[in-house]
């Protein structure tokens, strides 16, 4: 009887550890459905995954347009609202990993990390909290708007 007892605490702890390991290794990168940005983020790559959106800024350190769109994207943080600055110089990494090569790249995702709205280029302050608004609350900016947030292109 001892001996089933403690084979059955090795299979536990193999399988906890098998389990531990798993975790820790790479996620492949989400599939990328755009062309010009990606269609879906890994929301456990950023920046409190819990919130209900998020609005990341892909940016390099040596351009100053990159610099302008963080002071409004940052604005934008509240507790519904995760933003985050990914710096190439920083974090080549997730470049890579998203396929990022040019800046600014400024995506508003959802919860589940769909990319509902890419701004390619700094974005002016109105079409960011704009998109934003609509995408938290449709029907929030009057029509007529003319705010340049656009779905990823995939074709």
């Amino acid at each position: 009887m001892p001996r089933v007892v403690v084979v059955l605490l090795l299979v536990l702890v193999a399988v906890a550890v098998a389990e531990v390991i798993r975790r820790r290794t790479a996620r492949p990168a989400p599939v990328r459905t755009g062309t010009i940005a990606p269609g879906q983020l890994d929301r456990a790559d950023f920046a409190r995954p819990d919130a209900d959106w998020l609005v990341v800024l892909f940016s390099s350190e040596t351009c100053l347009s990159c610099l302008g769109a963080w002071e409004k994207v940052e604005l934008l943080e509240s507790g519904t609202v995760a933003v985050e600055r990914v710096s190439f110089q920083a974090d080549r990494e997730r470049h890579e990993r998203y396929g990022v090569d040019a800046v600014p790249l400024v995506l508003v995702a959802d919860v589940e990390g769909v990319v509902r709205a890419t701004f390619v280029g700094p974005p002016s302050a109105a079409d960011l909290w704009a998109s934003l608004a609509e995408l938290r609350s449709p029907g929030s900016v009057p029509d007529g708007c003319d705010h340049h947030a656009s779905a990823p292109d995939t074709a």
